[in-house]
């Protein structure tokens, strides 16, 4: 995939680290856990849109040379190689306060497939076509590698969401249908007015990017007026039109699937992984089951007992 150089640029300005102290300490942390294995690590997330890191879940992601390298047990280096990312849960003390982190190890090389073309669901670049920010990286062919996939994101996102939408649109039409889409892709836990506050919370950076990915798209597209108001018009055909249809609803079964095999998959890396699924949950949707202590001895059993119960209840969309 070619990636504009101004496109580029622009994701190298935004994703320029502006960490606040609470966050450089679980990094700092993270280093200590993996050390030399770590290639860079990528904060993203509800905790980067607010800034609010001491009260909510920090989303990190660290980026590693190789699954064997970060890991004792050959298992675990299996399943992220099989199904990533691994997902573990960072508790540290901070001034008074208990940081929480959400962070998932990720291979360099999966980031660069997974943002790109070649990776048919939306997990990796669905998420990293939004704001990103880069907190570390071993060197500046590292970071040169990080910015070019979070470019893919961008390009990714924008080829495969422009057929879903109508030929004239807004920047703001594109982002809020597309994050819509890729997060139905999934078990999310978030109602549909959060998703439409995805696109508020960082609009000058969507209105900043847009024209220039949309350059790099095979689709022919123009920028028209619209009463003051900036509006594209792409020229896509209707076959192209009901292919998408069909390969995102294939997308949102595949995302279900995966999204219930990946929470299995956290019962083996999250400590107290069973809370921390209900009260992300609770959290964004109100939603409450009760957890009884059979189950808590049984995780496993506790994830298939509880998304259906959740399913009914309304905390998956």
């Amino acid at each position: 995939m070619e990636i504009p150089s101004q496109l580029l640029v622009k994701i190298q300005r935004i994703s320029k680290p502006d960490a606040s102290p609470a966050v450089s300490a679980l990094v700092n942390e993270i280093m200590l856990r993996h050390g030399d294995s770590v290639q860079g690590i990528l904060f993203y997330g509800s905790c980067l849109r607010t800034g609010d890191d001491l009260e909510g879940m920090v989303d990190l992601y660290v980026l590693v040379d190789d699954y064997r390298s970060v890991y004792r047990r050959t298992t675990q280096a299996v399943l992220n190689k099989l199904l990533p990312p691994n997902v573990f849960y960072l508790e540290l003390r901070f001034n008074g306060h208990v940081l929480r982190s959400k962070y998932a190890v990720l291979s360099l090389t999966d980031l660069l497939r997974g943002t790109s073309m070649s990776w048919f669901h939306s997990y990796l670049w669905g998420r990293f076509c939004q704001p990103t920010a880069l907190l570390y990286t071993r060197d500046d062919q590292v970071a040169l590698r990080v910015h070019t996939a979070l470019a893919q994101a961008v390009i990714t996102f924008m080829r495969r969401v422009l057929p879903r939408i109508q030929s004239e649109f807004s920047t703001r039409e594109l982002w809020a249908t597309g994050l819509g889409l890729s997060y139905r892709a999934e078990l999310r836990a978030e109602r549909p007015d959060k998703l439409v506050r995805l696109y508020e919370a960082a609009g000058d950076y969507y209105e900043e990017i847009t024209p220039i990915a949309l350059d790099a798209v095979p689709h022919l597209t123009e920028v028209i007026a619209n009463n003051g108001c900036i509006r594209y018009r792409a020229c896509i055909s209707t076959q192209m039109r009901f292919f998408s249809r069909i390969t995102w609803g294939v997308r949102r079964l595949q995302g279900k699937i995966l999204s219930v095999l990946r929470l299995l998959k956290g019962m083996t890396t999250f400590d107290g992984g069973v809370d921390y699924i209900l009260w992300k949950i609770q959290r964004h949707t109100g939603v409450s089951v009760d957890v009884d202590a059979r189950l808590r001895r049984h995780p496993l059993l506790a994830m298939w007992v509880l998304s259906w119960r959740l399913y009914r209840r309304g905390g998956f969309r």
